[in-house]
């Protein structure tokens, strides 16, 4: 089978065509968003894992060792369905800390830009050899299908439009880890095709070369079976440590923990890849053999250098050579843009930004973006020149080994990344470098040169001379690593930073943040600092994208917002910049302040943080974080306002009734300093925390609903055994009990002044009766005009008089109706010149026209008394709401079998907010200490004992303002409920 060059290019160029037009078709938006965030085009993404070795390398391995092939299918298999306490942590820290990479992860937990440095170095000498496979596969493509001579330049010609595939669709953002779905699309378009080219090979080899399943066996136990015979079978040891190996890969690989961790649309996404990419790794690795053996039928030597290319030689169709090529060219392309992704953003982050920080750049984000298209292109340039330079002289097996045994290295660390947070940064820089050296001499000394792999065997292990050079290699630079991790983990200090970010990556841990004050006062003030590094713009881009995210205002100064400010900020630029970068930035432009008392853990913050992980707890842990729960219940729903405060005056709590008490909700204030919470807060809780008393009284304080009295009640906690310290105080609203108090000494007043009325006017009584007698007897004892005029004025102001005792001494005794005393007719028209009497004795209100309307002729049934009692409280209100000047109606009609009685004012009305509640007790429309708010409960129930009905007009229909009361009483009792029996809402 023979293609020309120019047909191979049309076939290659033709395909990277269709995978630009795939990413194009998402990036248009032509494609429904619910179509590309499927989990199934993620689960296809995640077969990045295939690359050329598995179209290319799994036919040479199984040629070599038989089933020892599926090793690299069921290692990545292991691993991902270990996804739950593997990968869910992993995927956990990428996305709360904005961890973009490997690199980045180690960086953070051992709080080292040197650590990220080293990570990023060891992953660009183990990617290089499998850069090279996948260069060095589409070469050795070429020239079986075309046999040209000098494959190596269409090589790079096809190496050149990967890069400017990787470059246009996933290098347009500045953020590394911002998701890029077309890419994504793009592909698991290339998962689908060498699928569905490796299952359409292994088709052909089943169905054209053998004639089905039973042909296949009847070759393998007939003329088959002495080839089988001589394959070479893996020993049960390297038979596991291959599966070690590829189950390390699955993860660590630079491709491949882009893909699993910085692409993830969420965890329930990564968990379902758990059994779905198993599934997908076993389709892809059906074909392997029955194309080895459909070769081997066919007579070709299986155990020839070309063995990886089997696949070509099934058939002398074009199609068959092309759909090997576009199954390797699939595999080879995807890995390849993703690696160079993936290790460009580390190169970047802790290499380029190390050496050359980023501080003042004149447009960070654009200088960002092209570096890292610049190193985009230098990786896979590099790939092709280590591929001419080296992995020429050298099989996929040799190349793929050497790859995957380098990046094994990382293998320790990630692990004690997760389950062990004794682990230093001393600890595991010595084992990896102890674990690359070994990696380097005995199996890049041997790719870099004809000298053989320089392995020294210690004491013990002489056993594994005669093994194979990788089996030893790995054994040795794995042992080493291990051993050199532990033992200097455990003879050196771990640092308070390290084991602070130990917390953080341990699995179910709570990270525990310390309680500072930031120099920056809110958010305005950290766009100026973070300018001095960053930029005017990009400071202020970045700052507002984290308040945005924290639904934070820029003028908000709470101590723990800003902190919670500052965390977001460093995690957005660890994504722009990587962590370490990122961290020295926030650390030297948005330091904490250290004047202040000692440091604290932020209880908020922990508390906020194990609800997130409520869900994850289990035994013990779940059973205290049920316990946890239900006393924070309690203090947030006690009936009492709470609230507390750390010994650096930092609120740490405010519950239900003292948000509802004050007006203002807890999440507003929470983390606020004392002396920064909204007036009257501020002062009234100093005031009890200076105060060496543990009670304030009744303290008068000023609301939204007015004036209240309020009682303090202050607990110190002590610090005890590391425990930090702190206040608690209750606020309990004594208001009503204050009124009360202040009624029951004016009703005892107004008793007193009742019981000196009564008194006053029967001592007053006897000399008016003796002058009205007087006055009576001159009409008789004289005929003299003058007199006779004088002593009727004598008589009319007696009279006056009398009328004026007689309602001083009826208002006095004035109480309840007696149950048993029958009602007798009442005009409404008397008793409300009875009531407008008294109240002009009241020097208040003398502007105020009164207008008595009532016909005479109308009368109730009722208790009199009672009833100017109504009419005081209704007129003296209209009274005190009418301006100066104002006129006061009050008018009676016959209306439904009864009196309907009005009063109406000209004054500013009843709010809407009070109408509903006016017949509550303490419910006043009037200014603190001007009315108790009895006076119309009173009323509503004298109303009620008459069978009768009142209603509010705030205002009345044809005025703009005033007031409008209506009473309705019944003419006969009939019409009422019995004047006899107790109210029962009274």
């Amino acid at each position: 089978m023979s293609a020309s060059l120019a047909s191979l290019l049309a076939l290659g160029v033709g395909y990277l065509l269709l995978l630009f037009l795939c990413a194009l078709a998402v990036e248009r938006g032509w494609l429904p968003t619910r179509l590309v965030r499927h989990p199934a085009v993620y689960t296809l993404a995640l077969g990045v894992y295939a690359s050329a070795w598995a179209v290319y390398g799994s036919i040479e391995q199984a040629s070599r060792s038989g089933f020892g092939y599926l090793a690299y299918y069921l290692g990545a298999a292991g691993a991902f369905l270990l996804a739950p306490v593997l990968l869910v942590p992993i995927q956990r820290m990428t996305r709360t800390y904005q961890l973009a990479s490997l690199a980045d992860l180690f960086a953070f937990r051992f709080r080292s830009r040197w650590v990220g440095t080293l990570i990023t170095l060891v992953s660009l000498l183990a990617v290089l050899p499998l850069l090279a496979l996948q260069v060095q596969t589409m070469g050795n493509a070429i020239h079986v299908l075309s046999g040209a001579g000098s494959p190596e330049w269409l090589a790079l010609g096809f190496c050149s439009l990967i890069a400017l595939f990787a470059i246009l669709f996933g290098a347009r953002h500045s953020h590394l880890n911002a998701r890029h779905d077309s890419l994504l699309a793009a592909i698991a378009f290339e998962s689908v095709v060498k699928l569905g080219a490796m299952l359409a090979l292994g088709a052909f080899a089943l169905y054209g070369i053998f004639d089905g399943p039973a042909d296949l066996q009847a070759w393998l136990d007939g003329p088959g079976h002495p080839a089988q015979a001589e394959t070479a079978h893996l020993d049960p040891a390297q038979w596991r440590t291959l599966l070690l190996l590829f189950f390390a890969a699955a993860f660590l690989m630079p491709h491949m923990f882009h893909i699993t961790f910085a692409e993830t649309l969420n965890r329930r996404t990564l968990l379902q890849a758990g059994w779905a990419l198993p599934l997908f790794l076993l389709l892809m690795a059906l074909p392997v053999p029955l194309i080895l053996w459909g070769a081997q039928r066919l007579g070709i030597d299986a155990a020839s250098p070309g063995a990886a290319y089997l696949a070509f030689t099934l058939s002398s169709s074009w199609w068959v050579g092309a759909l090997a090529f576009i199954a390797g060219l699939a595999a080879a392309s995807g890995t390849m843009i993703i690696i160079s992704l993936a290790l460009s953003g580390m190169i970047l982050n802790h290499l380029v930004l190390v050496a050359h920080p980023p501080i003042a750049q004149p447009d960070l984000y654009r200088w960002l973006r092209w570096l890292r298209r610049g190193l985009i292109a230098a990786v896979i340039l590099g790939g092709w020149v280590f591929y001419r330079t080296v992995g020429v002289h050298h099989d996929l097996s040799t190349l793929g080994l050497a790859s995957f045994i380098g990046m094994a290295q990382c293998l320790p660390g990630m692990l004690a990344l997760l389950y062990w947070p004794g682990a230093n940064r001393k600890g595991m820089v010595a084992g990896l470098t102890a674990g690359m050296l070994v990696w380097l001499a005995g199996l890049w000394v041997p790719l870099l040169s004809p000298l053989p792999p320089l392995v020294i065997l210690p004491p013990g292990l002489e056993v594994l001379a005669g093994d194979p050079d990788w089996y030893v290699v790995t054994l040795v630079s794995l042992a080493a690593n291990i051993l050199t991790f532990i033992l200097v983990s455990l003879a050196t200090r771990t640092s308070a930073g390290e084991r602070a970010a130990a917390e953080a990556c341990s699995v179910d841990a709570v990270i525990r943040p310390m309680r500072l004050p930031l120099v920056a006062a809110n958010g305005e003030e950290i766009k100026h600092h973070l300018a001095r590094a960053l930029g005017e713009e990009v400071a202020n881009r970045e700052v507002d994208r984290a308040l945005t995210a924290l639904k934070l205002s820029p003028l908000d100064g709470r101590p723990y917002a800003l902190r919670r400010l500052r965390d977001r900020i460093q995690a957005n630029l660890s994504g722009l910049m990587g962590p370490s970068v990122a961290q020295d930035i926030v650390d030297r432009f948005l330091p904490y302040r250290q004047d202040g008392p000692d440091a604290t853990e932020d209880i908020h913050f922990v508390e906020s943080r194990l609800e997130a992980y409520r869900s994850r707890l289990t035994g013990l842990a779940r059973e205290l974080d049920g316990l946890r729960r239900y006393h924070r219940r309690t203090l947030t729903r006690l009936p009492v306002g709470l609230c507390a405060f750390g010994e650096d005056g930092e609120l740490l709590m405010w519950n239900d009734a003292l948000a509802e008490l004050s007006g203002i909700e807890g999440e507003s204030v929470i983390g606020a300093h004392r002396d920064t919470l909204p007036p009257p807060w501020n002062a009234l809780l100093g005031q009890i925390l200076a105060e060496p008393a543990s009670h304030l009284y009744k303290q008068p304080v000023t609301l939204a609903k007015g004036l209240r009295y309020l009682s303090l009640h202050k607990a110190e906690l002590h610090e005890v055994r590391h425990e930090p310290g702190g206040n608690v105080i209750l606020v309990e609203d004594h208001s009503e009990m204050k009124w009360l108090e202040d009624e029951l000494v004016h009703a005892a007043r107004l008793a007193s002044i009742g019981q000196l009325a009564a008194g006053v006017a029967h001592e007053i009584g006897n000399p008016i009766t003796g002058i009205s007698s007087l006055a009576q007897n001159l009409r008789y004892d004289t005929d003299d005009p003058a007199l006779l005029e004088t002593a009727d004025q004598i008589q009319q102001l007696t009279d006056r008089v009398s009328r004026i005792v007689g309602s001083l001494v009826g208002f006095a005794h004035g109480g309840r109706h007696v149950a048993g005393t029958p009602f007798a007719p009442v005009s409404m028209a008397s008793v409300t010149d009875e009531a407008l009497h008294l109240i002009r004795l009241a020097r208040s209100g003398e502007d105020i026209r009164y207008e008595n309307r009532c016909p005479t002729a109308l009368e109730v049934l009722g208790d009199g008394q009672r009833l100017q009692q109504v009419m005081i409280n209704l007129i003296g209100n209209a009274r005190d709401a009418s301006e100066p000047g104002g006129r006061v109606v009050i008018d009676a009609e016959p209306k439904a079998g009864g009196v309907l009685v009005s009063v109406t004012d000209e004054g500013h009305g009843i709010d809407e907010r009070v109408r509903d509640h006016l017949f509550e007790p303490f419910t006043t429309t009037k200014p603190a200490g001007e009315g108790t708010g009895l006076g119309l409960p009173l009323v509503y129930s004298i109303v009620a004992e008459h069978g009768g009905q009142i209603e509010i007009e705030s205002p009345p229909a044809e005025q703009a303002t005033g007031t409008r009361i209506l009473l309705w009483l019944p003419l006969n009792q009939e019409d009422g409920e019995s004047p006899d029996e107790s109210d029962p809402d009274r």
